[in-house]
């Protein structure tokens, strides 16, 4: 598990240098900025990854301090690998089909501070250190957990892993469609 854990956190922290490196030296109207009105913009982006991923570190901590109880439904879910599988597929960043984000983790369609590359940037911190907090004896395949966003959605901690980096690059590539689209 070290070195599982390890990988995902460096990804993470990788993909955090990334966006402040490619859109850190950018205002908040051009964070901002949206190609359409149906389409998000660079901080758009960011503030549905901080969103989502804020809601998995509750649950890290629980398996963190061993105080975590699977749900019945975590034990016996005979879905949870399919939705697993399902998930990173419609996620990752060469499927090139929208998909449609659930109402609570969609972000504010008002304007979002220019401070939002920063917060993305210390929010992967956290994330990874949530990550590299887990016991080493932990097995990422066999612990399942619920998803945060649909209460019958399972998966195993080793797909919630490659969800976070996977969603993350997904976004990151949206955010440089939308510089590019600004010229």
């Amino acid at each position: 598990m070290p070195q599982r854990v390890e990988e995902t956190a460096s990804a993470l922290i990788r993909l955090a240098d990334d966006a402040r490196a490619r859109f850190g030296h950018l205002g908040e109207a051009q964070l901002n900025w949206r190609p359409a009105p149906e389409q998000w913009s660079i901080a758009q982006c960011f503030e549905h990854l901080i969103t989502i991923q804020s809601d998995y570190l509750p649950k890290l901590e629980e398996l963190a301090d061993a105080s975590r109880t699977p749900s019945f439904w975590e034990r016996v879910s005979p879905l949870s690998g399919m939705f697993g599988r399902m998930l990173i597929r419609s996620l990752d960043p060469s499927n090139t089909r929208k998909s449609k984000a659930v109402a609570r983790s969609l972000p504010p369609s008002s304007d979002i501070d220019a401070q939002v590359i920063e917060r993305f940037h210390a929010h992967q911190d956290e994330l990874a250190s949530h990550l590299r907090a887990l016991p080493t004896s932990l097995d990422p395949t066999k612990v399942v957990i619920t998803s945060p966003l649909l209460g019958f959605v399972t998966y195993s901690l080793d797909d919630c892993m490659t969800i976070f980096v996977i969603h993350g690059r997904r976004h990151f590539a949206q955010a440089e469609r939308v510089l590019a689209a600004m010229g």
